[in-house]
């Protein structure tokens, strides 16, 4: 049987920090095409940027290096799930500075929610009250309607499903369930009752992929929904529904990552008949 020197331990461990280190620091770019049923054609390729848990993590100083990275893309409107601040130290400055930064060179409009981690450090309305001042309007179990023409696309944002404070009915009630209806919720707890309500797109946050991913098993815990969740990481259909969990940007338990880099997500919208299709991108 080969024994492994004590030296050899030692090595093997000190390379592995570079490791953990890159997986901390690289961002992704997570790109999903999403099929909507009767998609108006205004609203073809239509894209969304979607970014969540940041929990006050800084990408190179004022967050240069993320922005650098956002800068390259194109989107139409952006989406921010929830859990901006660290409920044990708890912080808005590196989430303004990028909602900011994103706003000196893209003009789309921009939607939030709140995720556990505000209302946690019991600080919910006034981060809220300063992505307000910053230019993003936080939906808290409402509904806002984009336009175009005489099309019209929801986008609907539900409270805190972690702290109980979602309210899907409430949210959708302003809506029309015959136009696509986009769902911003921070956890993936409200999917069951959004597909029976028939949204369209669901983008939630919370889990962080599980920080530690393992092969062929995923996220072996995450909190608020226990061991080995349903929905953990990536892409989720049922029914005309469609769910994107985001791995996000930040830690929270611990500051580390293993085969889970950090990650944004770019969602284009296109016809369920891919024969109706006339948007910014192909189908391929």
């Amino acid at each position: 049987m080969t024994t492994i020197s004590r030296r050899a331990f030692l090595a093997g461990g000190i390379a592995f920090l570079p490791y953990l280190y890159y997986q901390r620091v690289s961002v992704a770019v997570r790109r999903y095409r999403v099929p909507v049923q009767n998609l108006p054609r205004p609203f073809h390729g239509f894209t969304i940027l979607h970014i969540t848990d940041l929990h006050d993590k800084e990408f190179g100083e004022h967050g240069k290096d993320l922005l650098a990275i956002l800068r390259g893309l194109s989107f139409d409107l952006l989406a921010v799930t929830g859990d901006l601040v660290l409920r044990t130290s708890p912080k808005v400055d590196a989430a303004l500075e990028l909602i900011r930064g994103i706003g000196g060179f893209s003009k789309s409009p921009a939607f939030s929610v709140s995720g556990n981690h505000e209302w946690g450090a019991q600080l919910a309305p006034q981060v809220n009250a300063k992505l307000e001042q910053a230019g993003v309007r936080v939906l808290t179990n409402e509904s806002e309607v984009l336009r175009r023409g005489e099309d019209r696309l929801w986008v609907v944002g539900v409270d805190d499903p972690v702290t109980g404070r979602a309210n899907l009915t409430q949210a959708l009630s302003p809506t029309d369930a015959r136009q696509p209806r986009l769902l911003l919720a921070h956890a993936p707890h409200p999917f069951p009752q959004a597909v029976q309500a028939g949204v369209d797109l669901m983008l939630v946050g919370h889990t962080h992929g599980g920080q530690i991913r393992v092969p062929l098993i995923g996220a072996p815990y995450i909190p608020s929904m226990g061991y080995l969740p349903r929905w953990d990481y990536g892409l989720y259909r049922q029914g005309k529904s469609t769910m994107i969990v985001n791995g996000g940007l930040g830690e929270s338990w611990f500051p580390i990552r293993i085969n889970n880099p950090p990650e944004v997500a770019l969602v284009t919208l296109y016809p369920s008949d891919p024969a109706q299709f006339s948007g910014k991108e192909g189908l391929g």
